[in-house]
């Protein structure tokens, strides 16, 4: 006998195919949807609906966008001189959360990860390279994480980008604000040493 009606089974099995969403979570929220009025579903529903119609990647920067420069690379307040490269779009949302960066972005859409068969012909790494032979960009700042994926795929960026008139920087690592140092890792003590800046 089956207690979940079929609908209802449908969307929890939709949610609980999102990152993170396991089978209680994805009740939960099925269950929320389900309580709303039948407008503010059908809301829900319509903007799911629109979102692949609406959105594209940015033929620039590969950021998804409704328009084509996105409004980042459309900004004629910021400089194209200086490219910060990511590995996902949540990546410049947290860049951009700051307010200081006022450079332009380039998204790889992923990191170098052989053993799931992700080479550098699966993100956009032939951009980024083309990109720095524009003679516009002077600056690439290379942000990705510091995962092993994260680093291999910095590596091969710097060694590629080593031969182009571009001068190729990394995001510093160090100690996090309100940190007891003794409470740090060995690797990111290191980093923040190896990264350390004049007091003056």
């Amino acid at each position: 006998m089956q207690i979940v009606p079929p609908a209802l089974d449908r969307l929890i099995q939709g949610f609980s195919t999102l990152p993170g969403i396991g089978k209680k979570t994805a009740t939960r929220l099925a269950m929320h949807v389900l309580r709303r009025s039948p407008a503010e579903a059908g809301e829900l529903s319509s903007a799911l609906a629109a979102l692949h119609g609406s959105i594209q990647l940015c033929s620039s920067c590969f950021a998804f966008s409704e328009n084509d420069p996105c409004v980042i690379c459309g900004d004629a307040r910021r400089t194209a001189e200086l490219v910060c490269v990511v590995e996902q779009a949540g990546d410049l949302m947290a860049i951009e959360k700051t307010g200081i960066f006022r450079g332009h972005y380039h998204i790889l859409h992923g990191v170098l990860s052989p053993i799931d068969g992700i080479g550098p012909d699966e993100i956009k790494t032939r951009e980024l390279i083309a990109r720095s032979r524009n003679g516009v960009v002077k600056e690439v700042l290379i942000a990705t994480s510091s995962t092993v994926p994260g680093e291999a795929t910095a590596s091969y960026l710097i060694d590629k980008l080593h031969d182009l008139d571009v001068k190729v920087t990394r995001l510093a690592y160090g100690i996090p604000m309100g940190m007891d140092i003794k409470y740090a890792d060995s690797h990111t003590l290191s980093r923040a040493i190896e990264g350390r800046l004049a007091a003056f």
